[in-house]
C-alpha cells in the first residue's frame, strides 16, 4: 500500500506498491516497475551518490481521477481507473494474513501494461541527484536526503504490508548491495537494518 512521503517541491505525495500481486510503483500519478527504481539506485550508489541523471520506463495518468480509487478496489466496493481495473484482475486477498507483497510480481508485468496502456501515456521519467548529492529528483517531484532514503527503505521493506516470507526479488537484492558498497553522497547514512 503506498505511503505518505514529504517531498520539497510537492508537499506531502503517495509512493509505493498498491497491488501485492504487481511489483509497479505509484509516485502520486506517475506508475514505474520497482526493478527501474532499483536500476537507478544501484546505478547512483556505482557513482558514488551524486551528480547522477538517469531514466527509468514509466506511464502517466494525465486525469487524476483515472488512477482510481485504492481503497474502493481493496474493499471490493468501487473498481474505477487503472487501480479499478488492475483490483478486477488481481483482486485483494480473502484473509488479512494473505496481504504480502510478492516476490514474483514481475510475472504479472505483461498484463499490467496492457491495464494501464488504457489508461496512461508512456514516458521516460528522469532520475537526478544534485552534484552536491544533497537532493533527488524523480520526475518532477524533489527530495530531500532524508526523504528519499525512505523512499529506498520503503521499497526494501516492500511497502505495507512487507514481503511475503520475507522473500525479495534478486534485483533488490543486488540494489542494497551496491548501495551498501558505496554508502556516499545522498546514500551516505543509509540502513536496511530493522526495515
Amino acid at each position: 500500500m503506498p505511503l505518505a512521503f514529504q517531498s520539497l517541491s510537492h508537499g506531502t505525495v503517495a509512493f509505493g506498491f498498491f497491488n501485492i500481486e504487481s511489483d509497479m510503483l505509484l509516485l502520486d500519478n506517475y506508475f514505474f516497475f520497482a526493478d527501474e527504481f532499483c536500476r537507478n539506485i544501484s546505478e547512483l550508489a556505482s557513482l558514488g551518490g551524486k551528480g547522477f541523471a538517469g531514466q527509468c520506463n514509466a506511464y502517466f495518468i494525465k486525469d487524476p481521477s483515472m488512477v482510481g480509487d485504492l481503497m474502493g478496489a481493496i474493499h471490493g466496493i468501487r473498481f474505477t481507473g487503472f487501480i479499478g481495473a488492475l483490483y478486477k484482475r488481481f483482486p485483494f486477498p480473502m484473509l488479512p494474513e494473505a496481504f504480502k507483497q510478492k516476490s514474483g510480481g514481475s510475472t504479472t508485468r505483461p498484463v499490467v501494461k496492457e491495464i494501464i496502456s488504457g489508461y496512461a501515456s508512456e514516458i521516460p521519467l528522469a532520475f537526478s541527484v544534485t552534484e552536491a548529492g544533497e537532493q533527488a529528483s524523480i520526475g518532477p517531484y524533489l527530495f530531500s536526503r532524508v526523504s528519499f532514503q525512505e523512499l529506498i527503505r520503503y521499497v526494501w521493506r516492500g511497502g505495507y504490508p512487507c514481503w511475503e516470507g520475507d522473500v525479495r526479488p534478486q534485483y533488490l537484492i543486488d540494489m542494497k548491495k551496491q548501495v551498501e558498497k558505496t554508502p556516499m553522497g545522498i546514500l551516505s547514512g543509509i540502513s536496511f537494518e530493522g526495515v
